[in-house]
């Protein structure tokens, strides 16, 4: 518990970092800043896609189109949590030289997108069907 309260403190002092270990090779702390953004535009597109189910098929009953939407919402707002929680790891870790740290969350996401397309292909055949 207390390693996460230090990761988040870092969310909104990222200066603290400086002060561990060396700084590494510039070229990682901006790659990993890439890896940062990249997540980030995930987190947006699992938003924007949330709020397309729910504005976009109205057709579709409306416990399935909020039970899809919000899992997508959430999908996103954890993503974009785990985004910045990852980077300050990361840049903590190649500042003390240690390994990167690994993280289960991606597969994680991979089972609730892959669960929501499978849901939503299933509501679109029923759809086309009925």
């Amino acid at each position: 518990m207390i390693g996460f309260v230090q990761s988040v403190r870092l969310w909104f002092v990222p200066g603290d970092v400086r002060r561990e270990g060396t700084t590494p090779d510039y070229r990682f702390s901006l790659a990993n800043e890439r890896t940062f953004l990249a997540w980030l535009r995930t987190a947006l597109a699992l938003i924007g896609g949330g709020f397309a189910v729910d504005q976009f098929l109205p057709d579709l009953s409306r416990g399935w189109r909020v039970g899809l939407a919000l899992a997508l919402l959430a999908a996103g707002v954890l993503c974009a949590l785990r985004a910045v929680n990852h980077w300050a790891r990361c840049e903590r870790a190649m500042r003390r030289g240690e390994d990167l740290p690994v993280s289960r969350f991606p597969a994680l996401l991979s089972l609730v997108v892959a669960v929501v397309a499978v849901v939503m292909v299933v509501v679109v055949l029923v759809g086309w069907e009925g």
